[in-house]
């Protein structure tokens, strides 16, 4: 085991290079791109154009997401001590976003950024929209698939962005995410403030792109269970297994329970009467479904 290192005096240089460049909050961006078919829905709610400019510049704030390990405890392995080992990870369940709400007096539409999210919940729960005032309204969920989005993702940089001294950015990609929630918002004759909307969104996990290359895991060797082939290693032959743990002529008794046969051969019947009890068996031809 190896020991903790010797206390070391730090000069102010040192200090410099590692304390006083701090990662700052205020530099970020946002990219949310609805799948196809619910893209064309919101667009037809709204007006046909690309919104993405107008959310990615528009979200005043957003979550980084987070994750934690799930562990089960060992209290009888050694007396008095507990440990705890990891078998799960759990990934937060939303991620949140707080937008600026424009007011249309360039676009002349407004609220843009509402309506974008409303249409998109509507068009998940696929919502009736003639009659939408009627007491018999309805609606029908869509499959997932149509309105979980895998392009939905957060870009952390730092002001220097671009330039010689850039450290590169990191970027949390949400996997199947999809608006779950959008906030109220209170309005009153108080003095004006700016009108935000928060959105949450339900995602399956994260991943990190971006990322130092050693940092990056080569994919874990599979191990294969001792007597169980691999199946891209197994070949068949007329029905029957000619290659791995099935491969040859199994016996017992010294006899051929599994006849590999060729495709030109007459497949064996089975002996009706069943295996001899002594001597050695007939040939049963093995055919597998």
């Amino acid at each position: 085991m190896a020991s903790p290192p010797n206390p070391q005096v730090r000069d102010v240089a040192f200090i410099k290079a590692k304390l006083l460049q701090p990662a700052l909050t205020s530099h970020y961006e946002v990219y949310i791109l609805p799948p196809p078919e619910a893209k064309s829905f919101i667009d037809k709610s709204i007006f046909p154009g690309d919104m993405q400019d107008l959310l990615s510049v528009s979200c005043s704030e957003a979550s980084l997401p987070g994750s934690s390990l799930t562990t089960h405890e060992l209290n009888n392995d050694f007396t008095g001590v507990t440990q705890r080992h990891a078998y799960r990870r759990l990934y937060d369940d939303r991620a949140d976003f707080t937008f600026y709400v424009n007011s249309g007096q360039s676009s002349g539409i407004g609220y843009d950024q509402i309506r974008y999210f409303e249409a998109w919940m509507r068009y998940i729960t696929g919502e009736q929209v003639s009659g939408a005032e009627g007491t018999n309204n309805f609606y029908r969920v869509k499959y997932p698939k149509q309105y979980k989005s895998p392009s939905i993702s957060i870009t952390k940089f730092e002001r220097n962005l671009g330039t010689k001294e850039s450290a590169g950015q990191v970027t949390y990609k949400f996997i199947n995410a999809f608006p779950i929630s959008v906030g109220s918002m209170p309005v009153s004759y108080d003095s004006s403030q700016l009108l935000k909307v928060n959105v949450s969104f339900t995602y399956d996990r994260y991943v990190m792109t971006n990322i130092a290359q050693n940092e990056v895991q080569q994919n874990p060797t599979p191990i294969t269970a001792t007597g169980v082939p691999i199946p891209e290693q197994v070949t068949y032959t007329n029905g029957q297994v000619a290659t791995g743990i099935f491969n040859g002529n199994a016996s017992l008794s010294g006899g051929s329970l599994f006849n590999n046969v060729a495709p030109s051969q007459n497949n064996q019947q089975p002996n009706t009467g069943g295996i001899p009890p002594t001597g050695t068996p007939e040939n049963i031809n093995a055919n597998i479904a």
